[in-house]
């Protein structure tokens, strides 16, 4: 046999021609497939907005009837105002937990860690659920608590509220902001906080005025972030502020798809949330992105704990605060629901009953089936995409072709588009003929596997770049194609890493609702639809049943995420 050896030729000799390798058409179908996921839906959301219903002429009269009326602009500035004041919430509560775990003496540091996690895998939607439980204006525990104790004829809460909107939204965005200042300050030395107390700082002025400016890049990132999340939440918006009688967008671009559907009208609305989105992110990408605050202090600096005497009890105490708001009441009153023949009667023997567990997995039509759609439909999503992810990010990081920079973007693109916005895009795009997507499980799966590219772009981008191309090349050198080398030796020797993307795509998958409503049929409705649809309902009992039933079944793979990538991987992990 005749081995060519190219990498041999002398300088000038002549090139050889270029050889087809079959494991270009994997390529080619990789970027078509990134095509059809992320700009075609994108494309048609941006022409349906300049489209005519009846006469598919260019028209601006979508935009006219988007923001004609003065209730769909207020509703606009409600998002913005909600985003706003939830940030606010967020970083009061994340901000003095990610310090106390990060750079103090405080105890039960791994139990925080472990309760920020347990909220940040609470879906959203579940937490409004809790809060109107414990909140209600008649029936909430907290004001039924209140009037038992004061022996008021009405208590002080009101959880259908602006106030009690951003309350809820910030009780389960605050996780973005404490991951983000948390692995700032963890990179800070002690010696710049060591120079401060030689000066005659105490430790609470030099956390004001030496530590956090430090991490300031990252905590304005997060607060960024949970405001991008604030608006462009759906779930508890329509549990809370619908029945408040105040709109935000999310709910209004809801509205549109009522009988009958205005999608053009719905894509040019979605404009301002889109173009919002874009400009906080690429901000938040320029904020995050500036290490000179931490790189004065240097990465070889020692850290050490800063002893915070008494006071330490103190921030554990703020710290279990926050928690019971987030976890503790929520989860509380969740079960009390579940089991009770009438959540209202309160804790009593009489009152308990497995009967809703029963009726939701064995005797609603479309409950138990739900929470199967749930996990089927997320595990295909998270499968496609670490599978497409590790495709492109090969294709990048190995400069297959000259534009693997775009396919990189590509990828990213959907983090700056909020769910709801894409999937309006997607009923654009899919749901009329030829296609006829709409209702089937195929488009919730592209909508899903589109929504949660970048989680797996960015692991598996990272993971590339640690692995030492000279592998790869030993078994082109053997005779094998690139792809037997991603197949045998790279995606082997990342498979805790594809797991942890896996974990990571999967779990929110699960419980998306944003994309789903838009999008499911009577046959594929998921989970998260399904408890929606009770709480209109105020089938709570049976809600709660159904939330925990959800969140029962996450706990196992937590578990394994745990054993293979670390206590707190999905935090750590969402850091990158």
């Amino acid at each position: 046999m005749t081995v060519a050896a190219p990498a041999l030729a002398t300088p000038g000799a002549p090139r050889r021609a270029f050889a087809f390798d079959s494991t270009w058409l994997i390529w080619i179908a990789i970027i078509a497939i990134l095509l059809f996921l992320v700009v075609s839906p994108f494309v048609y959301l941006v022409v349906t907005s300049f489209t005519a219903e009846r006469t598919g002429e260019f028209t601006l009269g979508n935009y006219a009837a988007a923001y004609g009326r003065s209730r769909y602009v207020a509703a606009l500035v409600n998002s913005l105002k909600l985003g706003a004041a939830a940030a606010v919430l967020a970083g009061l509560f994340a901000i003095p937990l990610a310090w106390a775990v990060a750079r103090t003496d405080m105890p039960g540091r791994g139990l925080t860690r472990i309760l920020v996690l347990a909220t940040f895998i609470t879906p959203p939607y579940t937490g409004a659920v809790a809060w109107i439980l414990l909140a209600g204006p008649n029936a909430g525990w907290l004001n039924r608590f209140f009037k038992l104790v004061t022996g008021a004829e009405a208590g002080p809460f009101d959880i259908y509220s602006f106030p009690g909107l951003a309350l809820v939204i910030a009780l389960y965005s605050f996780p973005y902001i404490f991951i983000f200042t948390t692995a700032a300050l963890e990179l800070v030395s002690s010696e710049m906080e060591d120079a401060a107390n030689i000066l005659g700082a105490g430790a609470w002025r030099t956390m004001r005025r030496v530590t956090l400016p430090l991490a300031l890049p990252a905590i304005l990132g997060g607060l960024i972030i949970s405001f991008l999340e604030a608006i462009a939440l759906f779930g508890s918006p329509a549990m809370i502020a619908i029945p408040a009688r105040f709109n935000v967008v999310t709910t209004q671009l809801f509205q549109f798809f009522g009988n009958p559907v205005r999608v053009e009208v719905a894509a040019a609305y979605a404009m301002p949330l889109l173009g919002v989105t874009v400009i906080l992110i690429l901000l938040q990408r320029l904020m995050t992105r500036r290490k000179g605050f931490v790189a004065l202090t240097g990465k070889g600096g020692e850290r050490r704990p800063i002893n915070l005497g008494g006071w330490r009890w103190a921030m554990f105490g703020y710290a279990m605060f926050v928690a019971a708001l987030s976890v503790f009441l929520p989860y509380l009153f969740l079960l009390q629901a579940a089991f009770a023949k009438a959540w209202g009667r309160g804790f009593s023997l009489d009152n308990i009953t497995w009967r809703n567990f029963h009726f939701v997995l064995f005797e609603h039509a479309t409950a138990a089936q739900s929470v199967v759609n749930s996990f089927l439909y997320g595990a295909a999503s998270a499968t496609a995409v670490v599978i497409l992810t590790l495709g492109v990010a090969y294709i990048v990081t190995r400069r297959l072709v000259p534009f693997g920079g775009v396919l990189g973007f590509l990828c990213m693109a959907p983090f700056v588009i909020p769910g709801i916005v894409l999937a309006i895009g997607f009923y654009a795009a899919y749901a009329p003929p030829p296609l006829a997507l709409y209702g089937t499980a195929l488009i919730l799966i592209l909508a899903f596997t589109t929504r949660f590219l970048p989680i797996g772009y960015v692991n598996a981008s990272a993971a590339l770049r640690s692995l030492n191309p000279e592998m790869e090349e030993a078994v082109r050198v053997l005779g094998g194609s690139r792809l037997t080398a991603l197949r045998r030796v790279v995606a082997p020797l990342l498979k805790r890493s594809l797991l942890g993307a896996w974990l990571l795509i999967f779990i929110p998958a699960t419980r998306e609702l944003s994309a789903a409503i838009f999008l499911y049929g009577p046959n594929t409705k998921v989970a998260s639809v399904m408890i929606f649809d009770m709480s209109e309902e105020g089938n709570f009992e049976y809600l709660a049943a159904l939330a925990l039933i959800l969140q029962v079944l996450t706990l196992p793979l937590l578990w394994i995420g745990m054993k293979a990538l670390g206590r707190d991987f999905m935090l750590r992990r969402n850091a990158t």
